[in-house]
């Protein structure tokens, strides 16, 4: 197992493919939970868990079960049952044991089953020129989870900078949250390159 390789994957889920900041998914969570920091902290947790179980199962069925009988066409519906199921789980698990958390996520808990980057980290594991194998495909949604954390913190802050300041009439409210957004996107854009030359 190399290493360096699993280090690459890492970073550069989090850093340089953004699932949220660069290749613009889960968007709906991201701006409709990132007003609150610690909403958005509960948030970004229950999404790298179910990244990381969507994974965890989902490789194993497309290897072992829809590759092998030819029911690749299948990959989408299948997945997203995977999703829904796991996504129940964090959800009664949260009503019982963080009932706080589980009332401040409301409806965007649910909303992780329709999570374009949960669904999307499962997908891309396969559709890689090489695909990961499944240490790989854990830390690549390892990292992406990580990634969707740092863009949800991150925007809280700046939310709550711009929030806290007075923007003209016509921005305020959606206008100047979509423009922050974009220019938080536009930065990551900075880390294009630089993972693989730092351990190149």
């Amino acid at each position: 197992m190399d290493f360096r390789l699993l280090v690459i994957i890492l970073m550069s889920a989090v850093l340089v493919n953004n699932y949220v900041l660069r290749q613009f998914l889960g968007i709906c969570p991201f701006l409709g939970v990132s007003k609150d920091l610690k909403n958005a902290t509960g948030m970004s947790i229950a999404v790298i868990f179910v990244m990381l179980m969507a994974t965890a199962v989902t490789w194993p069925i497309q290897v072992y079960l829809l590759d092998r009988n030819n029911l690749g066409y299948l990959q989408t519906i299948v997945f997203i049952l995977v999703i829904a199921a796991l996504v129940q789980l964090v959800e009664t698990v949260l009503k019982k044991y963080i009932p706080a958390l589980y009332v401040a996520l409301g409806v965007y808990l649910p909303l992780i089953t329709t999570n374009c980057a949960v669904l999307g980290v499962t997908i891309a594991n396969f559709t890689r020129t090489t695909p990961y194998n499944f240490i790989e495909s854990m830390v690549n949604a390892l990292g992406s989870g990580l990634g969707f954390f740092l863009a949800m913190v991150v925007f809280s802050g700046v939310r709550g900078r711009v929030e806290s300041s007075e923007p003209p009439k016509p921005f305020e409210g959606l206008p100047i949250t979509l423009i922050s957004a974009a220019i938080l996107s536009v930065a990551f854009f900075g880390f294009n390159g630089v993972i693989e030359n730092l351990f190149g």
